[in-house]
């Protein structure tokens, strides 16, 4: 038997029993009282989700499983010591909460490229039905949808297996999926701008160096950059609106294709995972208007200006961190490390001086500190994956290695039909005593 699966069964038997046991001691204990302003300005900082993938504190940032990004990056397993972690080994960390070894890796590795071999035909003949001028997600998404007629859990459900057993086919079809996810991406990337010269998959590649060989480049810089972009853009608390429209799909018990296709429409808004481009956009409208090389000054003035026309500096300001997202900060480090002179990052590190403080000014913006979004489009770009519309692709990809995982704890729980109930304004205003 698969060793990943086996101990999940062992350790997910024990958490769901204990999860049960807090359900019957404890479900009636109020946690949190919330407040007109939190409902009606988007459920900010109310807590209502389970979610033991990771966790997003505004003031210490994002940590999976406990563990920060620093610490995955000097504890999980590499393919060298100076490399960067395996994003198979970040599944294996939220899926089962310690870290792996490196046999386990490998195995996940192996497993994933034979799951990869099989995806069906179909899946590239829906791509190819589209015109290229469609957005990458827009073929990405597709694909997924299609894959599912493979659904495992699909299969299982129509059956009608005991539902204490949900999560061993969802266990497969999340397998399956995460592993195919990089030959589709890979696909519609050469589709678009390659003009359709393919490049198959090297079934001895890890993951993460499987996708970028499959765009066209087999450099260990640039596979070093996917692995470490992979790790970052994994997960981010369960309440990202990826993370939580596939959650929210899958306690319709949706297949894994149709939540995470649902997570992905959510993740190419331009106010998730489409900031990217929407960066990389504000960058070369920057760099148009007052050259590749500008002073503080000038970087100041263009900021500031883009505020005063009412539109936002992209990839600065967070929804829930009040500092510089450490995604960030560990894409800067890395940056520095090895391209310190690229003339982006070197853009990128005056922004980063100039523009919380020009946000600042203004009294009106809770976190004026960059996020992930504010450099992940310049380091791609200056290892020359300058083709802007599939990073949000890319970030899609690695979504997956969380949500997914948090899928299938969700059946592991047993998670309940999510269903909150909704009320009108009148009944807003007549519960607080509003008067017209």
């Amino acid at each position: 038997m698969d060793p990943v699966k086996q101990k999940l069964k062992e350790v997910g038997s024990k958490r769901a029993e204990q999860l049960k046991r807090l359900v019957a001691e404890h479900g009636n204990d109020v946690i949190q009282e919330v407040t007109l302003e939190q409902v009606i300005s988007g459920m900010k900082g109310i807590v209502a989700l389970l979610t033991d993938t990771s966790s997003l504190d505004p003031e210490e940032g994002i940590r999976f499983r406990d563990y920060s990004i620093p610490e995955l990056r000097q504890h999980l397993p590499k393919l060298k010591d100076d490399g960067e972690p395996l994003p198979e080994g970040l599944f294996y960390l939220m899926l089962l909460g310690e870290i792996p070894d490196r046999a386990t890796v490998d195995f996940i590795s192996k497993d994933w490229a034979r799951r990869a071999a099989d995806i069906p035909g179909h899946a590239f003949d829906v791509i190819n039905a589209l015109p290229k001028s469609a957005h990458p997600m827009i073929q990405f998404n597709t694909a997924i949808l299609a894959m599912s007629t493979q659904s495992h859990f699909r299969k299982a459900y129509m059956e009608g297996m005991d539902k204490k057993d949900y999560w061993d086919p969802m266990y497969e079809g999340v397998n399956d999926l995460i592993s195919r996810l990089p030959v589709i991406a890979a696909y519609i990337y050469r589709r678009v701008f390659h003009n359709e010269k393919y490049i198959d998959m090297d079934p001895s590649l890890d993951w993460a160096g499987n996708l970028a060989h499959m765009m066209g480049y087999d450099s260990e810089e640039i596979k070093r950059l996917m692995r470490l972009y992979m790790v970052l853009h994994a997960d981010h608390e369960g309440g990202n609106v990826s993370a939580h429209t596939t959650h929210l799909v899958g306690t319709a018990l949706s297949n894994p294709y149709y939540s995470f296709a649902a997570g992905m429409n959510g993740l190419a808004g331009p106010l998730h995972g489409m900031a990217n481009q929407e960066v990389m956009v504000w960058l070369e409208q920057l760099i148009a208007e007052i050259g590749d090389n500008p002073t503080k000054e000038q970087i100041r003035e263009y900021a500031e200006n883009t505020l005063k026309q009412g539109r936002v500096i992209p990839g600065y300001g967070h929804a829930v961190l009040r500092k510089t997202d450490p995604r960030f900060t560990e894409q800067l480090n890395f940056a520095n490390k090895y391209i310190p002179e690229a003339p982006l990052i070197k853009l990128v590190r005056n922004i980063y001086e100039v523009v919380p403080d020009v946000l600042r000014s203004t009294g009106k913006v809770k976190n004026p500190w960059p996020n992930v979004d504010a450099i992940s489009g310049s380091l791609l770009t200056s290892y020359g994956i300058t083709e802007h519309p599939i990073y949000t692709v890319l970030f899609g990809v690695s979504r997956s290695l969380g949500v997914l995982s948090s899928l299938i704890w969700d059946r592991i729980y047993g998670q309940p039909l999510e269903r909150p109930s909704s009320k009108s304004l009148e009944w807003y205003m007549k519960k607080v005593g509003f008067k017209q």
